[in-house]
């Protein structure tokens, strides 16, 4: 195994080391620098990268992050592991989504050396970190205000990136086109395969989200012989993959009463909200365009006509047996279960 250098810094096989890579200064003079953890074993093995908080609002990934790098018994055999908790550390200063240029620095790769801010930070990360890198892990949240149930978006018409999300081990993976400007299509374009993760919501702690994304990751690092497989005798859950997805959105403007929560089952016509005026009275209501599984949904009780707030996606497979795994993995990630 050669020696890996990241920025100034140059790591050894067999070395762990926590470095910080310069990105620019604030205007109050003080400098910036963006987190990076890396883990090599011995051995020679795949690279891979997780990253969080590309989004500085999304905070669950800067917590799988944590966890994952601080448990004792987290030791790689093969290859090489780069941990960034803190993509966007502008923005998970400031709560924010955005850049301090407003820019959605997952809009800005592959970034320039000389371009904006944002798309400065795009260019370090690309080159210093995902150019090292056969795989990727970035990991998300839904919006302010809105809540994913833990999925996996991903290329799945590539079959090594299909196999990845399907090991990863969510109860729902969804077929995502690379979007321009994404981190995930700029890495595609360095023969990097990532595997997206969207759980739980924006600026908020979501425990069963943290624990999915930790399985999850280990999963894929155990399928990549860069750990030890753990002998167990449960069967591993096979994800459904859907074929489509839809949001649905207001037809009124008023107070939301929910009909319906993240991994219900949803028949076509189902109420799944009623949108009410601040006087009692029933403006409309949200129905289900056809049936399917909850996999997204607006958390603020106000709405405003038009307002996406319910995000079903669509199977070929029977939507009463995902409704039924997803409660099945939602049992085995309790905090009581002490697995992970």
């Amino acid at each position: 195994m050669e020696s890996l250098k990241i920025g100034e810094f140059e790591i050894l096989p067999g070395e762990q080391r926590k470095v910080e890579l310069p990105v620019a200064k604030l205007y109050t003079d003080a400098n910036v620098s963006l987190p990076v953890h890396i883990i090599r074993a011995k051995k020679p093995g795949p690279t891979i990268f997780i990253s969080a908080a590309v989004h500085g609002d999304e905070l669950n990934g800067i917590e799988i992050i944590r966890r994952l790098i601080s448990q004792k018994n987290f030791k790689i055999t093969h290859g090489t592991v780069i941990a960034v908790p803190m993509v966007n550390v502008y923005g998970v200063v400031n709560q924010s989504r955005y850049m301090p240029d407003r820019r959605d620095l997952n809009r800005c790769f592959p970034g320039s050396a000389k371009g904006s801010l944002a798309g400065r930070v795009a260019h370090i990360f690309l080159n210093e970190i995902v150019k090292h890198c056969d795989y990727g892990i970035d990991l998300h949240t839904g919006a302010i205000h809105r809540s994913n149930l833990p999925q996996i978006r991903a290329n799945m018409q590539d079959e090594e990136t299909k196999k990845l999300a399907e090991v990863f081990g969510v109860p729902v993976v969804l077929n995502s086109n690379l979007v321009d400007g994404s981190l995930r299509e700029a890495a595609v374009k360095l023969d990097t395969r990532v595997l997206l993760y969207e759980a739980g919501e924006a600026l908020r702690f979501d425990e069963f989200s943290i624990r999915a994304g930790m399985k999850g990751i280990l999963n894929v690092l155990k399928h990549l012989g860069m750990m030890r497989k753990t002998s167990s005798k449960k069967k591993e859950l096979e994800p459904f993959i859907a074929n489509g997805s839809q949001w649905i959105r207001a037809n009124a403007s008023g107070i939301v009463h929910n009909k319906a929560n993240l991994g219900d089952k949803v028949t076509k016509s189902q109420i799944l909200a009623e949108i009410g005026s601040p006087y009692g009275d029933i403006l409309d209501v949200v129905r289900a365009n056809r049936s399917g599984i909850l996999i997204g949904k607006q958390n603020i009780p106000l709405v405003q006509e038009g307002e996406a707030m319910f995000h079903v996606a669509y199977f070929s497979e029977d939507d009463e047996e995902i409704a039924g795994q997803i409660e099945t993995v939602q049992e085995l990630l309790l905090p009581e279960n002490n697995d992970i």
